[in-house]
């Protein structure tokens, strides 16, 4: 076989265990021996469309069977998969596709999906004619293109810290190591059935959570959407023993009315990311004898860099753990220096699992080490605690949200004339947007105006939730604003009307 990317796992895991259960969708059933074959036949369909080795093939939709096929399908052509997030407003969409120079979108009906320009667009009413058509995978010969694990096999999008995301592309050596080392910190079984309702565009529910369990050949239980409700039922009924969520995934669950009579006895692991895991949530967990994994990652790094095992979580609370089994870090001084045990510094990071570069720039040198901007301190013991985000960014209901974008958008409004976006605490999202806005003279207009303005330009979790007024923002001798004076000044003011 040449195909030495993950678009040939399904070839592999079908040799081995073909009557394996390898995805549940909504009471459907799908064997890797019929992923196999339908991953085939989309092959020969999209090839049909012209697509071939690096070209880019979109997906734009909620967690479903067809999102996994699309993937594997790309790869099994040489091809680079795009998922697109579909908490996106049209004209980030737009940017993403265009960007990328996507050639097919895949996608879920919706309005959406509609407005967007691609050259061939397929949508799920369409999906399985397509397939269909394609006929047996014999009736067009073999299909075993060459594909190196160097070569790139996805671009996922970032959001971009100077109001533009990028995509970082992740080549199949990437994804692979990513999974290895999951399988190998996270301990992994054959036997695992993964609830993944985080959503598969997201690299955590994708690289971390689906991929992993079928390199491994367990099974994967695809949620469309969080419900809190129909997460502990699907648990109950499937047998769950491994699922991701970010906190106010697994708030939501234990304030949940089923949450006391829901058998949970199969579970093994909860993987939590997004936000360090609150001690109330814990020890809500603990309470019905379950413990939480947890750790630290971004695209750019498949995106493992840091593992907390559950044994650590109460004796480590705060920290986002170790560095993953085959993943190097190191937390630096500003003269690149390695900070001692207490002392602030750089997350740096190096491995196989570590991006090749972001599309369209200079691609990283092999063994360069990868900064993050993000400050960490450890401890004695070589523990990790995140001091810091990205600069300015703060994480919204597991989201990142980076107020450059953010700003961008708000300075297209006509009535303003300076802002600067900060997170301030939420109980239910982690933290939400602030907007402190000057007018420009003369002007007028009111909070909800501003928020409205933003309504299709912005995702929804992008949208600050209030809307403070200033007559100046303070401002560096250079003209850059303050970002920590404007937290300062303004995180403890009441909401503008």
């Amino acid at each position: 076989m040449r195909n030495q990317g993950i678009g040939s796992w399904p070839a592999r895991r079908a040799r081995k265990t073909p009557e394996r259960i390898a995805i549940v969708h909504e009471g459907r059933r799908q064997t890797y021996g019929e992923l196999h074959q339908r991953v085939l036949r989309l092959a020969h369909a999209l090839r049909g469309l012209g697509v071939g080795r690096g070209d880019r093939v979109a997906y734009l939709g909620a967690n479903h069977p067809a999102f996994v096929e699309t993937l594997f399908a790309a790869g099994a052509l040489g091809a680079v998969f795009v998922p697109l997030n579909t908490r996106l407003a049209v004209p980030e969409l737009a940017f993403n596709l265009s960007d990328s120079g996507s050639a097919v979108l895949v996608h879920a009906p919706s309005e959406t999906a509609e407005a967007l320009e691609v050259p061939h667009r397929i949508s799920l009413d369409d999906y399985e004619r397509l397939i269909d058509r394609a006929g047996h995978p014999a009736d067009h010969g073999p299909l075993d293109e060459p594909v190196s694990p160097d070569d790139p096999c996805m671009i996922m999008y970032t959001s971009g810290t100077t109001g533009r995301p990028k995509g970082a592309v992740l080549s199949h050596a990437n994804i692979t190591w990513n999974s290895v080392n999951v399988l190998i910190d996270a301990d992994l079984a054959a036997d695992e059935v993964t609830l993944v309702v985080a959503p598969l565009f997201h690299t955590a529910g994708l690289n971390m959570t689906c991929l992993p369990t079928l390199l491994k050949g367990g099974r994967t239980v695809l949620l469309g959407a969080f419900d809190p409700g129909r997460v502990l039922e699907l648990i109950e009924a499937e047998r769950v023993t491994h699922m991701f969520g970010v906190p106010t995934m697994f708030d939501a669950m234990a304030a949940h009315p089923r949450w006391a009579g829901t058998d949970l006895s199969s579970l093994r692991t909860l993987n939590c990311g997004g936000a360090p895991v609150p001690m109330r949530t814990i020890e809500a967990y603990l309470a019905r004898g379950l413990d939480f994994s947890q750790g630290y990652g971004m695209t750019e790094a498949s995106p493992g860099v840091l593992y907390l095992p559950p044994e650590q979580a109460v004796a480590k609370a705060g920290s986002a753990g170790v560095p993953h089994f085959f993943t190097d870090v190191r937390v630096v001084r500003s003269d690149g220096r390695d900070a001692a045990p207490g002392e602030e510094g750089e997350i740096v990071v190096q491995g196989p699992n570590v991006m090749t570069g972001y599309w369209g720039a200079q691609p990283l040198a092999r063994g360069e080490w990868l900064r993050t901007g993000d400050v960490a301190r450890t401890d004695e013991d070589g523990y990790a605690y995140i001091v810091d985000r990205v600069k300015d960014m703060f994480v919204s209901g597991g989201e990142n949200v980076y107020p450059a974008e953010v700003e961008a958008a708000i300075l297209n409004h006509p009535a303003v004339a300076e802002c600067a976006v900060v997170g301030v605490a939420d109980a239910t999202w982690g933290e939400v947007g602030r907007a402190v806005v000057v007018l420009k003279p003369g002007s007028d207009a009111d909070a909800d105006g501003i928020l409205d303005f933003l309504q299709g330009r912005l995702a929804r979790y992008k949208i600050p939730k209030s809307v403070v007024w200033a007559r100046t923002l303070p401002r560096t001798s250079s003209g850059k604003i303050i970002k920590p004076a404007v937290r300062a000044s303004f995180i403890d003011q009441a909401p503008s009307a």
